[in-house]
């Protein structure tokens, strides 16, 4: 058992596979920060102010009655909140990870040419019609293979 899981975790795919996760999660990151730090306070600016990561709604009030100001006093306070700013945010940055994705996969498609080997080969294979059932059989064979008569 040891020397299949060996084989299975220096197996190039899986190689592959784990080095794709790591650069995926600092990629996140990077979109992230791109999101949270960039995007999002020229939107709020835009949108008289409004942070999205601030934007909740109160459920539950918590120790002290609100309005809250921000959802950090929120949470510190005890209030139950739904959180539909951060959500924004999130689906932001999903939104320019998946175009980023589009982006590198089709840049990688445009590098790949198809190799001459690929190509599927053209059918130069002569075919003669028995004479029997009238079905067409290649030229080569001494037997049809439908009416296995001899030709």
């Amino acid at each position: 058992m040891l020397k299949e899981f060996k084989e299975f975790a220096v197996k190039g795919n899986v190689v592959d596979m784990a080095v794709g996760i790591i650069i995926g999660g600092a990629f996140g990151a990077v979109v992230n920060s791109l999101v949270t730090d960039i995007l999002m306070p020229p939107i709020g600016l835009l949108m008289k102010g409004a942070d999205f990561s601030n934007l909740f709604l109160v459920i539950r009030e918590g120790s002290q009655p609100g309005p809250y100001l921000a959802l950090a006093e929120a949470k510190r306070l005890g209030a139950v909140t739904l959180n539909y700013g951060i959500f924004v945010n999130a689906v932001i940055g999903f939104l320019i990870v998946s175009f980023a994705v589009y982006l590198l996969v089709r840049a990688v498609n445009r590098l790949r040419t198809p190799k001459a080997s690929e190509a599927p080969a053209p059918a130069t294979v002569d075919t003669k019609t028995c004479p029997y059932c009238c079905s067409t059989v290649p030229v080569k064979a001494v037997r049809c293979p439908n009416c296995t008569s001899q030709l």
